[in-house]
């Protein structure tokens, strides 16, 4: 993307690249410039630690994390950045999706993660926007516009 990127998206393995296609396109839609990494909270937890310790530095305003099965890479990439934010968990063939959210929503005390539902890779791509538009006001005229649309269709 040629613009600075305002979300980071990472995602613990390559197998939930299909299911975040959803997230990257919505994001595309609303014109919201991104970066995508795949890195695992438990296979390469120094590449996590690089990378969100790095991302407001970098120029991130929010993060969304998608994982499944033991899905602790929301709340690890909480632990290193002041950033929002957002999981997604991912469905999985063991118990549909049902561990990887119960990971997600039960983060301790001090370290939030909002969470969206099981493949729920849109819906976070227009929640980071709304939490953009907050104070973006160019992002918060495209989800009051995508609203308008939705209303219509």
């Amino acid at each position: 993307m040629a613009d600075q990127p305002l979300v980071g998206i990472i995602m613990g393995s390559k197998s939930d690249l299909p299911t975040m296609e959803a997230c990257t396109q919505q994001l595309e839609e609303l014109g919201v410039p991104y970066e995508l990494v795949i890195a695992s909270a438990h296979r390469t937890p120094d590449k996590v630690h690089e990378w969100a310790g790095s991302a407001a530095e970098r120029g991130l305003r929010v993060i969304i994390a998608a994982a499944g099965k033991a899905a602790h890479l929301g709340g690890v990439v909480a632990a290193f950045t002041p950033l929002p934010i957002i999981g997604v968990p991912m469905k999985t063939s063991d118990l549909g999706g049902m561990d990887s959210l119960l990971s997600m929503v039960q983060m301790p005390s001090g370290v939030p993660v909002a969470c969206v539902a099981i493949n729920g890779a849109k819906n976070a791509a227009i929640y980071a926007t709304q939490i953009l538009g907050a104070t973006m006001p160019e992002y918060r005229e495209k989800i009051v516009e995508f609203k308008r649309q939705m209303a219509e269709a």
